[in-house]
Order: structure tokens, then sequence, then C-alpha cells
């Protein structure tokens, strides 16, 4: 724990303090997945109490709850007399090829569509299965990603060390500072309860990472605007990561949204993107725009494969680069399985999101500037951390839930308790969860 949680304030410059982890117990896993939890967690809370201390004289204590941390990696939420649609699709998952395994993720509908372009159509998982064992693990990957889909071949961690990308990831820092050269800071109007109060959050991410980071702003008084684009849903996930915000939509292929989203830019604090690396260099707003329509703006950006190398541009989500980064092979190795093991929960997201929002608390601290994060460099992170533990968590029980009642669109909800506290600034959502759309794109 300390070793990693050591790693992380080394990469986002804050002190090598140590920081108290209370209650006991890991999730299950060839990795130390729920001491990642905790020290990103720590991590973002460090980067709140740090700038607290900036600007106030005081540093707020922090200490994180192993069990609530492990259990927030999974989903805070606990519907009451609803649930929560599936996280995956139909044929979303592993499978079986000539050699070896591959994943496909076809949850959007558009990267089934790229699928299926490639394999056929298929009704159902077994179609799925018998047409993907005809292929080859690596012949099938590249096609469906030139197909413009999303599929990870299962890799060894040996292998992905001799694979260009795993060498360019291995050559980048965890998260990619660049800091701007005034020395001037932003005026804060924050305060201990809500210090990031009055600080306009633009959110262009989705699934899980970046809209992780958003909600934790958002738990510390941001005002966070969420956009999508037109027909984009995620309805698994959308409850649990919109608590605290806003959300609306915009196309900007079109000039009218085009001309209402630089509006927004430009008044816009921190701007949290997940896009592949050309992606809004292609619409128009790389970043010498972005800067242009927003002087001092904070960005912060993620993506699934790292920012150099000859995939920094492909599609990715934590579940591929678990496959593609070794974590699913050595997974099945430390369960003896027959087959792909991931983390019990989607680490990578998660993680990659408290890293985020404390990388983006980190550049408030200073003149402001920019950071680059990705899904592989985290992996790195903690497959190089070792082995996980055996020690098993107590179960959930009715007292980890908050009393509070979030009253939802889809029905009434409580979340878990918050794993992260900072003596003064609790963490709480003025917004309960809502549906994508649900707002004007206006601040």
């Amino acid at each position: 724990m300390t070793d990693l949680l050591t790693s992380i304030q080394a990469a986002l410059g804050l002190p090598h303090t140590p920081i108290p982890f209370t209650a006991s117990g890991a999730l299950p896993s060839a990795f130390a997945v729920t001491d990642l939890a905790c020290a990103s967690m720590a991590a973002a809370a460090q980067a709140v109490s740090e700038l607290l201390n900036q600007r106030t004289g005081h540093l707020p204590a922090i200490e994180v709850d192993r069990r609530l941390a492990s259990f927030w990696f999974a989903t805070s939420l606990r519907p009451v007399g609803w649930e929560v649609p599936p996280l995956w699709d139909a044929v979303a998952g592993d499978y079986a090829t000539k050699d070896g395994w591959i994943r496909l993720h076809t949850n959007a509908p558009h990267h089934r569509a790229a699928a299926e372009n490639v394999l056929g159509a298929c009704a159902d998982r077994a179609a799925m299965a018998a047409k993907v064992a005809q292929w080859a693990s690596a012949d099938l990957e590249q096609a469906v990603v030139e197909a413009k889909g999303c599929a990870a071949e299962m890799r060894s961690w040996a292998q992905w060390q001799q694979h260009p990308q795993g060498l360019a990831v291995n050559a980048e820092p965890l998260v990619d500072f660049s800091f701007e050269d005034s020395a001037k800071l932003r005026p804060w109007s924050g305060s201990a309860a809500q210090p990031l109060a009055g600080i306009k959050v633009l959110d262009l991410t989705r699934v899980l990472a970046g809209p992780i980071a958003s909600r934790f702003l958002a738990g510390l008084g941001a005002d966070v605007l969420r956009i999508d684009p037109p027909t984009w849903n995620e309805p698994g996930v959308v409850p649990e990561v919109t608590l605290g915000k806003r959300c609306a939509r915009l196309d900007l292929h079109d000039p009218a949204d085009r001309a209402v989203f630089e509006n927004l830019l430009k008044d816009t604090d921190i701007l949290l993107h997940g896009y592949r690396a050309d992606a809004l260099e292609h619409l128009g707003f790389g970043a010498e725009r972005r800067r242009q329509l927003a002087p001092g703006l904070i960005d912060v950006c993620l993506n699934a494969y790292g920012w150099s190398g000859p995939w920094q541009n492909r599609r990715g989500f934590d579940s591929l680069v678990q496959m593609s980064s070794g974590i699913a092979e050595a997974g099945q190795r430390w369960k003896n399985a027959d087959k792909p093991t991931p983390l019990p929960v989607q680490a990578l997201d998660h993680a990659t999101g408290y890293l985020m929002a404390a990388s983006a608390i980190k550049l408030l601290s200073s003149a402001g500037g920019s950071a680059r994060l990705s899904l592989a460099r985290t992996a790195k992170l903690l497959i190089e951390h070792g082995p996980g533990t055996s020690e098993a968590l107590r179960a959930e029980d009715p007292q980890d839930q908050s009393t509070r009642v979030e009253q939802t669109p889809w029905g009434p909800a409580h979340r878990l308790q918050v794993p992260v506290k900072i003596k003064g600034t609790p963490l709480r959502w003025a917004l309960p969860a809502t549906e994508l759309g649900s707002h004007r794109p206006k601040w």
C-alpha cells in the first residue's frame, strides 16, 4: 500500500505524507485492487487538502476506509425497488479463438455493428462464439479495429512488454503534466466546506473514468456540466456516475451546437475529455484552439492505450486494456481458470478517474495547465505493485449505506457511505443522478 501511494504522490507532485486507511480486507484478485482503490482516492483527497492549505493555511486530515473504497470501485448506488440495467451488451465478452482468447466490446450499437461487420450478424453469444472460433486472435483483433470496433487479444504481461504499444506506455509518466508559465493563481471563491464552489467543469467524458473524476469534483462543490452527443446512452452506468451533475447534449458536427460549445468553453475552468487522442483535433477543437477559446483552461484528458506509440488513437475500454496488458492472463493463472480472469471490478477506470480529479485539483493549486493519463499506464502501476492479498472483506451491511434518499428519475436510491474523509470537507452532492440530456447546455 505504502509503495503504491508513494508512487501516485510522486506522479502528482504531492508530499509523501502517510495517510491512514481504516477497516480491513481486500477484493479477491491477482493484484492489489483494494490498495489501488485506497491510494487513488487518498491522492484525490490529498490534492484537496493541499489546495485548502494553500488557500487557507489549514491542512485538513484525511483517511480512507478500505471496505467502502472497495465497494465504491464496483458501484456506490443501492436502488430501492428498481434495478440498474445490465452493464454489458448481450454479446460483449471473452471468446476462444483458434489460438487463444479475445474480448469484444459491443456495448455501443456502432461497436457491435463493427464486430458484426467482420463476423456476420450474431443473435447471441453462442452464434458469436462459433464465428470467433474460426479466427486467430491477432487477425480478428486487427479486423475489428480496422472496422472501427473495439477488441483486444489476450496477452501476457511478458508479451505486452515486447509489444510496441507496451514499450511506449512504459516510457510515459503516470500523469503527464504541462504547467502554465504564468505565476498568477486564479481567484478562489471556495470554502473549507466546498473548496470547488464557483469552479465550472465541462465534462466530455463517458462510461467510467472521466465521469468518476467529475463526480468527485461535483462532491466538492464544482458546477459540473456533462455534454453527450445526441444519441449516446450508457444505461448501465448513468445512474452511478451522473450524481451531482447537469447533463446536456450537443452535436459538435452541427454549426449551431458548435457555437454553443465554444461559448461554454470560454467560461470553463476545468475541461475533462476522454476522446481518442486525435478526435477533438478532427472536430476542430484541438489543444491550440481550446487555449484560444479559454486562456488559462485546466485541460485534463485520458485515453485507453497511452499518448505515444502505434495504438495512441485506438479505441479502448478498461476491460480491453486488462486483456491487452496481461491482467486477465495473470488472473487466469492466479485462479487456475480455463478462461481469462479480469479484475473483480473495473479498477483501471475508477483509479484513473480519481487520478484525473487529483490532477485537476493540483492544477487549480498552480497557474493552470494540462494533464494526460491513460488506462494502460494505470495498469502498469497496478501490475508492478505486485500481488493482492487473500484477506477477505466483511460483507456489506445496511449500516454501510447513507440514510439520505436520492430521488433519481428511475426511482429512489441510497448511496454507500463515502470512503474518503477530509476533515471539515464532507463530500456531498447537491443533485441526484439524472438521465443524459435532461438539462440545457448552459452554465
